[in-house]
């Protein structure tokens, strides 16, 4: 699978999570917390391999992607904190579906900017076969990933 196609999959099952949990019953406490843990081990694992992988290989095939690359660091490090945060907030905390729903609102504009704005540039620039390649390393890499959304890099930059 190429890199691409690989991202654009983990964003179509992370917004699945979202609309999921939207649905869900303000009172259904234990459905929340088991969606959100979900979409903390993805957006963890996704996040690991874009910034490990991904990324570097972009900025070095399209130098244009640089500031792209940049604000999708800065926009990770926001929506890492709000993962750690998640993991250890009890789903009966008034501030939970808050910060659900400012987490979603944070990764659906990264999405969109992702896909729409430079996702086409980099496949230009790298073509099929380095996409494939990318996307067979980065499928590898996501087992390694960390459970905890701090320690992806750029949680602490």
């Amino acid at each position: 699978m190429d890199a691409i196609v690989l991202l654009r999959e983990d964003h179509k099952t992370v917004e699945k999570l979202f609309k999921q949990f939207e649905k869900t019953d303000e009172d259904e406490h234990a459905e929340k917390r088991r969606i959100a843990d979900q979409v903390i081990e993805e957006l963890t694992a996704h996040t690991w391999i874009e910034e490990k992988i991904f990324y570097p290989a972009a900025r070095e095939a399209a130098p244009d992607t640089k500031d792209h690359v940049l604000e999708s660091i800065e926009e990770h490090h926001v929506v890492l904190w709000m993962l750690s945060e998640l993991k250890d907030l009890d789903p009966r905390d008034e501030r939970f579906d808050a910060k659900m729903s400012v987490l979603m609102e944070n990764v659906r504009h990264h999405v969109e900017e992702e896909e729409k704005e430079w996702f086409p540039d980099v496949r230009k620039a790298m073509g099929r076969n380095r996409l494939t390649e990318l996307g067979e390393r980065m499928d590898a890499v996501r087992k390694g990933a960390p459970g905890d959304p701090l320690a992806v890099p750029s949680a602490g930059a």
